[in-house]
């Protein structure tokens, strides 16, 4: 009997030991991010639209957990990556809602050497740290100077340009001559373009990518995909033969961005990936219905503002094991939460990354902490701010009386509680100031025109139409 029970003791250790050894030697999943731009928050089939053809992210819409209330730190995209990148609010370090190169400076800077402060740590810093491959493939526009490339700020690889937009054709001499920041660029080296239509060239190259990994690897995929210029695929545009002008254009381009985005999905099942590879998809602001006719319903406003269309964007996460397929989070997120929500996927603790605005979302995602992963959150351009702090939302203008709405029941803002709650106006209002009060002045601006541009915006987009 004595034998039977240390032999039983012995299995009943060697089991433990290798249950220990196999969880201490599981992968670590791989982080897929893909980032569109400029997208409307109503112009995809899994977010209500009959007019766009989006089947690939419809598809990814119900293997995921979608995300109703999510928000990014910018209404337009630099300075929105600048948050993604860091998880801290942008105005912290002076990138205020004002893309690069800006116009003016405080302490000198000039064109190509505004950017991404040098001392900020990245995603991809904080990533490598960990052990993994790290990839940006895409739009950069954190700075055009030679120390702010993608390459210096922890990634690896990096195939794309660093500007904020450019054409999806091939770029000629001349355009790359007058236009360095929008060359295609393989690393450092200048890459002999060759491409059909970007949107593929991006996709090709993240897919060729993914088949290389063998070890955890985080992929930034960052397209430039809907942001202007409006060209699209003559063979995509006949797709939509019931709209037209920038609307068709529009969908067009939509299209070949859900088909690319289908592309990396299978190489993802090919190589065998997919159970160990969260994949997030999400845009970086609201759409600019002025320029490109995005549809932001049933939000008001659009990119450049800090109505809803400017700042909440569609948001899924696919994390197998974690994540409940076509389920839905309804409390506040941020674009913030990224970074810390990686680097904890990583195996990373989040208390050594210093002082951070962003949370890990996976016990909010899985019921461990059922409070909302943010109370409060913050919007800031110049003497423009918002603040959301529960489902109170305030809005500071330049040139009229603030405005509160309340998102529970009005998320289209369109009943202006200012004047029957004056003691929540002023709670908020101090907050938001005394948050600003934190903040780094801002390194650069831009002229002047630009905010009457950007109210002259909100005005005139304040309302949208539903999706038909």
């Amino acid at each position: 009997m004595l034998r039977l029970s240390l032999f039983a003791f012995t299995l009943v250790n060697l089991f433990v030991s290798l249950t220990a050894w196999s969880n201490e030697q599981a992968p670590r999943p791989n982080i897929i991010f893909i980032l569109s731009d400029d997208a409307g928050y109503a112009d995809f089939g899994f977010q209500g639209s009959t007019e766009f053809k989006t089947p690939n992210l419809d598809k990814l819409a119900t293997e995921s957990l979608k995300f109703s209330q999510a928000y990014t730190t910018a209404a337009v995209c630099g300075p929105s990556r600048a948050g993604i990148l860091t998880g801290k609010y942008q105005q912290r370090f002076g990138f205020e809602e004002n893309n690069v190169p800006g116009y003016m400076s405080h302490n000198g800077l000039m064109g190509e050497n505004m950017g991404l402060p040098l001392n900020e740590k990245t995603i991809a810093d904080h990533l490598k740290n960990q052990g993994y491959n790290t990839a940006l493939i895409g739009k950069w526009h954190q700075g055009d100077a030679d120390r702010f490339h993608p390459t210096k700020r922890g990634f690896d690889y990096f195939f794309g340009f660093r500007g904020g937009s450019r054409s999806y054709w091939e770029l000629d001499e001349f355009h790359q001559s007058i236009q360095p920041q929008n060359k295609l660029e393989f690393g450092f080296e200048v890459y002999q373009e060759n491409q059909k239509y970007l949107t593929a060239a991006l996709a090709n190259n993240a897919v060729e990518y993914i088949n290389r990994q063998n070890q955890p690897f985080f992929l930034f995929l960052s397209f430039t995909a809907v942001h202007t210029p409006m060209e699209a695929d003559p063979e995509d545009l006949k797709q939509f033969p019931k709209l037209s002008g920038k609307r068709q254009q529009l969908a067009a381009m939509t299209l070949a961005m859900d088909r690319e985005i289908g592309k990396v999905l299978n190489a993802i099942d090919l190589k065998g990936f997919s159970d160990n590879t969260i994949v997030i998809y999400t845009n970086d602001n609201g759409g600019p219905s002025d320029t490109n006719f995005s549809n932001n319903y049933p939000l008001s406003g659009t990119k450049a503002n800090h109505l809803e269309g400017g700042i909440r964007v569609p948001f899924l996460m696919r994390w197998p094991q974690v994540t409940d397929a076509g389920g839905n989070f309804d409390k506040p997120i941020s674009t913030l939460d990224l970074m810390p929500t990686f680097y904890e996927i990583a195996g990373g603790n989040t208390k050594d990354l210093g002082p951070i605005d962003g949370v890990n979302l996976k016990p909010y995602i899985t019921g461990e902490n059922k409070q909302r992963p943010h109370q409060t959150l913050y919007w800031k351009k110049e003497n423009r701010g918002a603040i959301r702090d529960g489902d109170w939302k305030l809005l500071r203008y330049p040139d009229r009386p603030a405005e509160l709405y309340n998102l529970n029941n009005d998320v289209s803002e369109s009943n202006n509680l200012a004047s029957q709650r004056p003691e929540v106006v002023k709670r908020l209002y101090k907050k938001l100031f005394n948050w600003e009060l934190t903040l780094e002045r801002p390194a650069w601006q831009l002229k002047r025109e630009y905010e009457g541009s950007a109210m002259e915006r909100m005005d005139k987009f304040r309302t949208h139409k539903p999706n038909r």
